[in-house]
């Protein structure tokens, strides 16, 4: 691989130093023309002795060291740094001509076009329409929106957290598929997040608020919760977000939490349950009946609260691995 370096040389008759260095004069040849400009930059090759050098073809000024803070520089602003006023930009008078005749009398309740238009008629050209925009909005700020735009608040992510059980619980409905097409079984699942225990479920054959005000009342009936101890958070489908729903957890003093709008990453209890049951190799693809549905979904409920058994840290104690070979002793 071919080693490059420059050489700065400055440019004078005699040019014994600049020779006797190794510089080759402007043009390649050690007794050609002399040297061109004040100074002149020459690319040495240190090749092989067969080749001969290849000195720059063209000149440059005093080179200047190019630092990190100059080449950033150079980056940031580009060409328009050194870009020069544009010669067909209107003046400062013109700019003032044109934003008063945009407030006359006869323009104020007319659009810069219809203006544009009506001097176009009239024989007068001042600038172009969005020149006109432009003047507008920035001297002025008399172009706007001017419809009223509904502008929503940033929605806050909700942060699910218990430190006990029956203190935040997570509720959804997921569809399992029927024996037809186009028919479908709705599961009712609600998870407490502290324990990732079922505390209710239920299969039905429709998704219906009043089934969901039904399931959570006897779900909390049941496991006996107290006013303000519960936090009940849900996604912000048709049945969770309903009148129903909202009416009977603010009668039992219970705190409801909703998702943000398209975002089902924040109801994640839910859907890794729902993950759970759907990616088991035992899932089948349909259901024959609303009591198939319900009997495979009590086995799976039941084996989810069964209690787990700590993972095994010896790898010799696993009870699928072979044990060890005996060695011999003439080994």
């Amino acid at each position: 691989m071919r080693a490059a370096r420059h050489l700065i040389a400055p440019t004078h008759h005699g040019a014994t130093d600049a020779q006797d260095a190794g510089l080759a004069p402007y043009g390649g040849a050690s007794s050609g023309s002399g040297w061109r400009g004040p100074y002149a930059v020459v690319r040495q090759q240190s090749t092989s002795p067969t080749s001969r050098p290849r000195p720059t073809t063209r000149s440059a000024g005093p080179v200047r060291p190019t630092t990190a803070g100059t080449a950033r520089a150079r980056h940031r602003h580009g060409r328009n740094a050194n870009r020069s006023h544009q010669p067909r930009a209107l003046s400062t008078l013109e700019r003032a001509e044109v934003l008063d005749v945009l407030h006359e009398e006869r323009f104020v309740d007319l659009a810069p076009g219809e203006v544009h238009a009506i001097l176009l008629d009239e024989g007068r050209y001042l600038c172009s329409e969005s020149t006109m925009y432009r003047l507008l909005r920035e001297e002025h700020g008399q172009v706007r929106e001017r419809r009223r735009q509904a502008v929503h608040p940033p929605w806050v992510k909700p942060e699910l957290v218990a430190h006990g059980p029956n203190q935040t619980w997570s509720w959804d409905i997921s569809k399992l598929a029927g024996p037809a097409k186009w028919t479908y079984y709705y599961l009712y699942s609600i998870i407490d997040i502290y324990s990732r225990y079922t505390v209710g479920w239920m299969v039905a054959t429709k998704e219906s608020k009043e089934l969901a005000e039904r399931l959570l009342a006897d779900t909390i009936a049941k496991q006996n919760i107290d006013r303000d101890q519960l936090t009940i958070h849900a996604d912000r489908g048709s049945s969770m977000a309903s009148k129903p729903v909202a009416f009977l957890l603010a009668d039992l003093g219970v705190t409801k939490s909703h998702s943000r709008p398209h975002c089902s990453n924040d109801n994640p209890f839910s859907e890794a349950q729902f993950k759970t049951l759907k990616y088991r190799p035992d899932f089948p693809q349909t259901f024959g009946s609303l009591q198939d549905a319900r009997a495979f979904c009590g086995f799976f409920y039941r084996w989810s609260r069964q209690p787990r058994a700590p993972p095994l840290r010896d790898r010799d104690a696993h009870p699928l691995r072979r044990p060890p070979r005996p060695r011999r002793r003439g080994a």
